[in-house]
């Protein structure tokens, strides 16, 4: 008996997608076993095909069409080239959909009624077809017809203005969390979709913006202003309303302390040799550190500074005080847990020099589905003549 790919294993995915949202989405569905057919533009493909450098090299030495962006979100795919402006092209993603369970895809909105590719006219053609949209600001509302970036999302949703040293400027988060975050959306929409279409046979359209799932991941910080009507400051590495819970310089770096609770603030002095920091009524409750904090940070700082990164690591952890280093990222994959949970991929790969490419894991672990890596990245209509044959009937659906 053939080992499983994954409890989504038979499931057929058209991802019309580009960039990283709604990549996110179907890499993430590709690794629980489902079959995903990426459809790109004959000669641009993917946009992130060419953000880059870094790219994957091939055995001439020069670079590929992999950049490392599109890496990242585009293993367990199959690239099929076609061009949906023409007639050919709309007849190929037609049958692609009609045999499809889900259908994935990133236009502005309206963008694909011209070529007859839009959700209403494909759930109209194929009833049992989860649709799921993936734009800037969403398919109604005033802004429905701005363009949406990652960066933009960031901005508008107010994370930005949080992000950031308090006088400095807002920041954006370093990496395209307003698409990753949307894609995880994506995911959780699309097999609650599945879920209903199962019961009743009925498929339907989801509809995700960026700024939505930013406005969503705002958490504390949004709900704090609805309570309160009021703005929330930029804190930089401190938390609003946990304190200490921030940054700290040592004398040879800086390191993370997370005190999350009293019992754990009163260890933590004990460690700094100052109980009466934990006795005193300013800040013996977390609610009153969050009040004085002006008062009580500069003396928590002024401690911690003569004290060597390993040794506050190795006395908090003792403590039982959550502590730890601010890792760069070569430090952060070299490390043993990102090794031990598989974090650290590498897939083989013809023509690279390398021999293959290595990747980021999936972070879900099952007992019994796990996560399989049955093909990587792919170049540029790499399987179009496969999925072709597939259609017209000369071979079997091709294997990932």
């Amino acid at each position: 008996m053939a080992a499983s790919k994954g409890p989504l294993e038979g499931l057929i995915v058209l991802d019309l997608s580009r960039i990283l949202a709604g990549p996110t989405c179907t890499q993430a569905l590709g690794d629980l076993g489902a079959t995903i057919i990426k459809i790109e533009h004959p000669d641009r493909g993917d946009d992130t095909r060419g953000w880059g450098p870094p790219f994957a090299t091939g055995e001439d030495g020069q670079p590929t069409d992999l950049s490392s962006y599109f890496m990242c979100a585009n293993r367990n795919k199959l690239s099929v080239a076609v061009d949906i402006a023409t007639e050919e092209g709309q007849k190929t993603i037609h049958q692609i959909a009609a045999r499809a369970d889900i259908v994935i895809e990133n236009f502005k909105p309206g963008g694909l009624e011209k070529y007859g590719l839009d959700h209403a006219t494909l759930l109209t053609a194929y009833p049992q077809l989860i649709h799921c949209s993936i734009s800037g600001f969403g398919h109604t509302g005033p802004n429905r017809e701005k363009p949406g970036y990652d960066l933009m999302a960031q901005g508008y949703s107010g994370i930005m203005s949080l992000t950031g040293e308090p006088d400095g400027a807002p920041m954006k988060v370093a990496v395209g969390i307003a698409d990753v975050m949307t894609g995880m959306y994506a995911s959780i929409g699309i097999l609650a979709a599945l879920r209903h279409r199962d019961k009743t046979g009925q498929g339907q359209h989801v509809d995700l913006s960026l700024v939505d799932a930013s406005l969503a991941w705002m958490i504390n910080e949004g709900v704090a202003h609805l309570t309160t009507g009021k703005p929330r400051a930029r804190r930089g590495n401190e938390h609003a309303t946990i304190v200490p819970y921030q940054t700290f310089a040592c004398s040879d770096g800086f390191v993370l302390v997370a005190v999350g609770n009293d019992l754990q603030y009163t260890r933590f002095c004990d460690f700094l040799g100052q109980p009466d920091l934990a006795d005193d009524p300013r800040f013996a409750t977390n609610s009153a550190r969050v009040t004085n904090r002006e008062t009580l940070i500069p003396l928590l700082e002024a401690l911690m500074v003569q004290h060597s990164q390993a040794d506050i690591v190795a006395g908090l952890e003792a403590r039982k005080v959550p502590v730890g280093p601010v890792n760069t990222v070569e430090q952060a994959f070299a490390s043993d847990q990102a090794m031990a949970r598989g974090m650290r991929i590498d897939m083989a790969k013809d023509g690279i020099d390398r021999g293959g490419v290595e990747l980021i894991g999936n972070p879900l672990k099952f007992s019994v589905t796990p996560v399989t890596y049955r093909r990587p990245p792919p170049h540029l209509g790499e399987d179009t003549q496969a999925v072709l044959d597939w259609l017209s009937g000369v071979r079997a659906a091709p294997e990932l």
